[in-house]
Protein backbone atom coordinates (compact mmCIF):
# COMPACT_ATOMS: atom_id res chain seq x y z
CA UNK A 1 0.00 0.00 0.00
CA UNK A 2 0.88 3.23 -0.85
CA UNK A 3 1.25 6.56 1.56
CA UNK A 4 -1.46 8.39 -0.86
CA UNK A 5 -3.49 5.37 -0.52
CA UNK A 6 -3.37 5.40 3.32
CA UNK A 7 -3.74 8.90 3.54
CA UNK A 8 -7.12 8.68 1.72
CA UNK A 9 -8.03 6.53 3.87
CA UNK A 10 -7.32 7.78 6.97
CA UNK A 11 -8.95 11.23 5.48
CA UNK A 12 -12.23 9.49 4.83
CA UNK A 13 -12.42 8.02 8.09
CA UNK A 14 -11.87 11.77 9.74
CA UNK A 15 -14.56 12.80 7.28
CA UNK A 16 -17.12 10.38 8.60
CA UNK A 17 -16.42 10.88 11.96
CA UNK A 18 -16.68 14.71 12.19
CA UNK A 19 -20.01 14.51 10.16
CA UNK A 20 -22.52 16.43 12.97
CA UNK A 21 -24.58 13.87 12.56
CA UNK A 22 -22.95 11.56 15.32
CA UNK A 23 -23.97 12.81 18.87
CA UNK A 24 -20.66 13.55 20.07
CA UNK A 25 -20.05 16.37 17.29
CA UNK A 26 -23.17 18.05 16.74
CA UNK A 27 -21.79 20.72 18.71
CA UNK A 28 -19.03 21.40 16.28
CA UNK A 29 -21.03 22.40 13.54
CA UNK A 30 -19.65 22.04 9.76
CA UNK A 31 -16.37 23.21 10.70
CA UNK A 32 -14.36 20.49 10.93
CA UNK A 33 -16.07 18.10 8.33
CA UNK A 34 -15.75 20.92 6.21
CA UNK A 35 -11.80 21.62 6.84
CA UNK A 36 -11.31 17.52 6.75
CA UNK A 37 -12.94 17.54 3.11
CA UNK A 38 -10.84 20.25 1.68
CA UNK A 39 -7.74 18.35 2.99
CA UNK A 40 -9.70 15.42 0.96
CA UNK A 41 -10.06 16.86 -1.93
CA UNK A 42 -6.44 18.31 -2.23
CA UNK A 43 -5.16 15.03 -1.44
CA UNK A 44 -6.93 13.58 -4.71
CA UNK A 45 -5.93 16.20 -6.76
CA UNK A 46 -2.72 15.34 -5.86
CA UNK A 47 -2.92 12.16 -6.56
CA UNK A 48 -4.05 12.81 -9.91
CA UNK A 49 -1.27 14.97 -10.94
CA UNK A 50 1.25 12.81 -10.07
CA UNK A 51 2.76 14.99 -6.88
CA UNK A 52 2.22 12.78 -4.27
Amino acid sequence: MSLSLILLIVLVLLLVGAFPAWPHSRGWGYGPTGIVGVLLVVLVVMMLTGTL
